[in-house]
């Protein structure tokens, strides 16, 4: 490499990552403060892009050992809209090639509205199928919560386009479903294909609920995305509920002064 080198071409070296192991020593050890700047740098973005590949690789660990036993096909699947006091439960289902993943795929509760929005086409862009059921607060009130979003997961598989060959669901509690199946308790925060499900059922449902909002305004759905939090409590106190409201849920059908106090998931709502 030496010395003569130009900063110029340094920078585009360290922007491609290619290099061998005595480049790397030389270019730690060139005295120009530039460079050595540059050499933080890469050994930093170096220490970053391991870490996630490991990560990456620890969250892809079930679906790599079903393959190993012969399921190539593996769907993760997840729901959002459990808990608020109005509008639709919706699940997603994602099947990925193997050994594809995507930096920053994770639980899409520790992730920005930013974040989930920029993700969200990589994850339809590199999936081999993305499936999305949405059942609506009608069906919630008819039947229960957890009824739906199983319904709701049903759907999802439905809507993938091809039969997966083994689904991995976030839960305790799995569909009826055309092919084998297993829940993983926190699958959003271990499981890649699930994290990934859950980060397309999020921003789908907050998209449904952003038009709710324009559809049904004073009720704030487009923050609160139907969650019981204090400024969607007091609009419902004070309106009465909308069409999308939920109203077998405490907190719609009881009288304003009995609403119960606001959960920790409406106070995270934003997020």
């Amino acid at each position: 490499m030496g010395e003569t080198q130009s900063l110029a071409a340094l920078r585009q070296w360290v922007q491609e990552l290619g290099a061998t192991e005595d480049e790397w020593d030389e270019l730690a050890a060139d005295p120009r403060p530039e460079v050595q700047q540059l050499a933080a740098k890469l050994d930093e973005d170096y220490q970053r892009i391991t870490r996630e590949w490991h990560r990456l690789q620890a969250m892809a660990r079930e679906e790599e050992m079903l393959r190993q036993e012969g399921y190539q096909l593996v769907a993760g699947i997840d729901e959002a809209g459990r808990g608020p006091l109005a509008g639709p439960v919706v699940a997603a289902a994602v099947v990925f090639p193997p050994n594809v993943w995507i930096p920053g795929v994770r639980d899409s509760k520790t992730l920005s509205p930013q974040q989930r929005e920029f993700l969200f086409p990589l994850i339809q862009r590199r999936a081999l199928a993305v499936g999305v059921g949405v059942v609506d607060q009608d069906e919630i009130d008819r039947t229960d919560i957890l009824r739906a979003t199983l319904q709701a997961m049903q759907q999802a598989v439905a809507q993938l386009g091809l039969t997966p060959d083994y689904c991995l669901i976030d839960g305790l509690q799995s569909p009826v479903l055309p092919c084998p199946s297993h829940c993983l308790v926190g699958g959003d925060g271990c499981c890649f294909s699930i994290a990934a499900a859950s980060i397309v059922a999020k921003v789908h449902r907050d998209r449904l609920m952003a038009e709710m909002d324009r559809r049904y305004p004073g009720y704030g759905f487009a923050e609160n995305k139907g969650y019981p939090t204090p400024a969607h409590r007091k609009a419902l106190a004070a309106l009465g509920p909308s069409p999308i409201h939920r109203r077998s849920f405490h907190g719609v059908k009881e009288p304003a002064g009995d609403l119960p106090p606001a959960t920790a998931e409406a106070r995270d709502a934003r997020a």
